[in-house]
């Protein structure tokens, strides 16, 4: 796994990529890539940060796993490649886009949200096709909580959307005296009737970063 990453991110983080969990991480992900298929495409490992630098960053969605079927994944969390039908918590993110403010999205793409400051953060960036889970734990949480430590505590008034219990776990690495916690139940089927419906996190979003004088997103 090369670590290709924008270049205000590499600044943020450089400490980062020197730790020996780092070493230990590249050397597990490079022994997947070389012996199963996995997910995304080595080149879209850090897709997120190269779309949405460092600085241009002010709201963070934050995902759990990367997609493991084939052609979904793209290194940026809920968001599949163009022409991949909607799998199911995307389907009711969008569903809920509708319902708050009127957008119908016709694309699973969400590469249009990166590039306006929405870093798509999934906590494990790669994972083994169709073995859901697969990299969790091999060091890869580590790194993507210090990217959470490193937003809250070099930035301000960033809005995080935090969807679910695993998601909400994140807030302890969260100053919420200077940023803005959007939380409620994940989209999941599973989950989505326990408070998603209804939550209007794309209007709140924008409401907050207009309050703040930053340009809104358009969703």
């Amino acid at each position: 796994m090369e670590v290709q990453i924008e270049s205000s991110w590499k600044e943020v983080l450089e400490d980062e990529f020197k730790k020996e969990y780092f070493t230990s991480l590249t050397d597990f992900v490079k022994k997947e890539y070389k012996q199963y298929t996995c997910y995304p495409k080595g080149s879209q490992v850090f897709s997120a940060f190269d779309l949405t630098p460092f600085d241009d960053t002010k709201v963070v969605i934050l995902g759990q796993d990367p997609y493991h079927g084939e052609h979904q994944a793209h290194g940026l969390c809920f968001s599949v490649n163009e022409g991949i039908p909607f799998p199911p918590s995307l389907k009711n993110i969008f569903k809920e886009l509708e319902s708050d403010l009127g957008i119908k999205k016709t694309s699973g793409n969400l590469e249009s949200w990166s590039k306006q400051g929405v870093l798509l953060l999934n906590a494990t960036l790669t994972v083994r096709a169709n073995q859901a889970g697969s990299h969790q734990n091999q060091g890869w949480e580590t790194f993507t909580d210090k990217v959470i430590q490193t937003i809250s505590e070099k930035k301000e008034n960033v809005v995080f959307i935090l969807w679910g219990s695993y998601a909400q776990r994140k807030i302890s690495l969260i100053d919420t005296s200077k940023h803005h916690i959007i939380k409620s139940a994940h989209p999941s089927p599973l989950s989505v009737y326990r408070g998603f419906w209804n939550s209007k996190p794309f209007s709140k979003t924008n409401d907050f970063l207009a309050s703040k004088n930053k340009k809104t997103i358009e969703w």
